[in-house]
């Protein structure tokens, strides 16, 4: 199906909506293909094709809201589904609130932001390249690299439409492709695992195979020979790969749903510091190949690029329609969510942050979700390294990494340049200045 067939969709969706005596309506009609190839120990172990499509519709009369959604787009199933979603507002509360976004707010302008590029891949093709990347992660370490948890290649290539009877109807197709590996390495009694991955929207942007097999390889052997640590207060490294969370934790709290729920810890925040004065965040929703890029939201309101926080102080909310007028406010383009954070770095390498931290802990892994979002306390498993004079010494496993996030966010004291490409967070490494860190077998 191409993205004129599913306008069409919608737009007869729609209609049936109007006809049915809605006051308005809105529908997102969508269909991807996908493949997915997993090997092991150099055997193939999955094959994975799907086929998805659907369609969502959601009615409202006047303030009262109904929502449905089917798999299935025959002409009977979208009578069916739009007659379901009209019954279910006979039933719901009136809320005054919802209805669509505002009709001037809507994108007249959808540029091509170059999201679709389709991978050409066949299926012994994408079993070569997940040996090949298998194969250099075993490599890095014949003798202790005993396992492996698999390689895998996937390949997807969907479209959509949102249309509304506002008369916005619009969409684009996308793509998403990543080659991943995890193998596990031993030694004595140690047993160890890790990874590494690439994404991308397009297949020649991906890393290549080898390089993410030998990535893998190396972080799986690096964390045998764990050694305890004193449990303390220290200075906190969260690596790259992890420290888009930290900015995930200040997305959730100043977005709508939580501050008109009143269960975040960063109410009432606008104009106000949420983080160290270094702390500087872009929303850039138009960035080519972007892996959160978007002309308009899941509304069809218009994005737009802002600063979000600068100099630590924050400058905007993250809003869809409805939670804007629980706030009084205006949708800021962001239902569905954020697009494309980056975040400013300090000009520190990663090597430069570990001097910077001197004497602390890298951390490499969390478990669990140890956040309170209405208090902002964090507390998490975590596994990394200790770091002494600026130097990486020896693994760490089984501790707990403990502060408040508004602390945390305050203290930041650094934010490093190995930033992971083809992210929707697009930040370096991030040096907190103390955390809590708690070993369960201390040295004394």
């Amino acid at each position: 199906m191409d993205l004129d067939t599913l306008k069409q969709i919608a737009d007869d969706v729609l209609k049936l909506a109007k006809t049915a005596g809605a006051s308005s309506a809105e529908t997102e009609v969508s269909y991807g293909t996908g493949q997915n190839v997993s090997v092991r120990l150099g055997d193939v172990e999955n094959i994975e094709y799907n086929r998805d499509k659907g369609i969502s519709v959601t009615v409202y009369f006047q303030h009262q809201k109904g929502h449905a959604s089917s798999s299935d787009l025959s002409p009977q199933a979208l009578k069916d589904t739009v007659e379901a979603a009209c019954n279910i507002a006979k039933y719901t509360a009136q809320d005054t609130f919802c209805g669509l976004a505002e009709v001037s707010l809507m994108a007249t302008d959808v540029p091509d932001l170059s999201l679709s590029h389709p991978w050409a891949i066949t299926v012994d093709d994408a079993i070569t390249i997940a040996k090949t990347c298998e194969a250099a992660a075993r490599d890095v370490d014949t003798k202790r690299i005993t396992n492996s948890e698999g390689a895998n290649v996937y390949s997807n290539s969907g479209v959509f439409a949102y249309a509304n009877t506002h008369g916005f109807n619009n969409g684009y197709p996308s793509t998403r492709h990543s080659i991943s590996c995890s193998v596990i390495a031993e030694e004595g009694d140690s047993m160890q695992r890790d990874y590494w991955y690439t994404n991308a929207r397009a297949a020649e942007d991906l890393e290549h195979p080898v390089a993410v097999g030998k990535r893998a390889g190396e972080r799986t052997v690096r964390r045998l020979g764990c050694k305890p640590i004193k449990t303390g207060q220290y200075p906190v490294l969260f690596e790259a790969p992890l420290a888009g969370s930290l900015i995930s934790s200040l997305i959730s709290a100043i977005s709508g749903g939580s501050l008109y729920r009143k269960s975040s810890f960063l109410l009432d925040s606008l104009g106000k510091s949420v983080g160290a004065s270094l702390l500087n965040i872009e929303e850039l929703p138009h960035i080519i190949k972007g892996s959160a890029s978007s002309a308009f939201d899941s509304e069809g309101v218009a994005t737009q690029a802002r600063q979000l926080v600068k100099d630590g102080i924050l400058q905007g909310y993250v809003l869809s329609s409805y939670s804007a007028r629980k706030l009084g406010m205006q949708t800021t383009g962001n239902a569905g969510g954020a697009h494309n954070l980056i975040v400013q770095n300090t000009q520190h390498s990663f090597d430069d942050l570990l001097k910077l931290m001197w004497t602390g802990l890298l951390v490499t892994e969390v478990l669990g979700h140890g956040l309170n979002m209405v208090t902002g306390d964090y507390s998490r498993g975590a596994a990394g390294f200790w770091v002494e004079n600026g130097i990486i010494v020896h693994p760490v496993e089984e501790i707990t990494i403990a502060s408040n996030m508004k602390d945390m966010l305050q203290q930041i004291i650094g934010i490093g340049t190995d930033v992971i490409p083809n992210s929707s967070k697009l930040t370096g490494s991030i040096l907190i200045e103390r955390m809590t860190v708690a070993a369960s077998d201390a040295v004394s």
